[in-house]
């Protein structure tokens, strides 16, 4: 159990991080409107997405939130961050662009597949 814990917390803890960071860049950072330009998004989705990334890192971090609510944010990371990589791949970036998301999202199924674990045995 305490390894699974450990686990869950270290991935949970590191995708969060990223998440919150990228969500402060998505509002601070000129180089952020200008990749959402590239990509041809307009540009209060970036602030919508900020937002929603601050916000389902949140939900992932506090104990307190409910279930279905952190599984919300599971599937909207999930959807977001396979988006990301399509999106970078039919603009023709360059394959870190592509894999980076995907990367992030296996952090992700690891922390998802640790919080089952923890909860099945609550």
């Amino acid at each position: 159990m305490k390894k699974e814990k450990i686990i869950f917390w270290i991935t949970t803890g590191l995708f969060s991080l990223m998440m919150l960071f990228s969500a402060y860049m998505y509002f601070t950072a000129p180089q952020v409107k200008t990749a959402y330009e590239h990509l041809g998004f307009p540009d209060y989705f970036r602030i919508e997405l900020g937002a929603a990334k601050a916000l389902g890192a949140i939900a992932l971090l506090l104990p307190f939130v409910p279930k279905g609510l952190k599984q919300f944010a599971y599937a909207g990371f999930t959807i977001n961050l396979f988006s990301a990589a399509i999106a970078h791949a039919s603009k023709g970036d360059p394959a870190q662009e592509i894999v980076t998301p995907l990367i992030l999202w296996l952090v992700l199924v690891v922390s998802f597949i640790y919080y089952h674990k923890l909860h099945q045995k609550a």
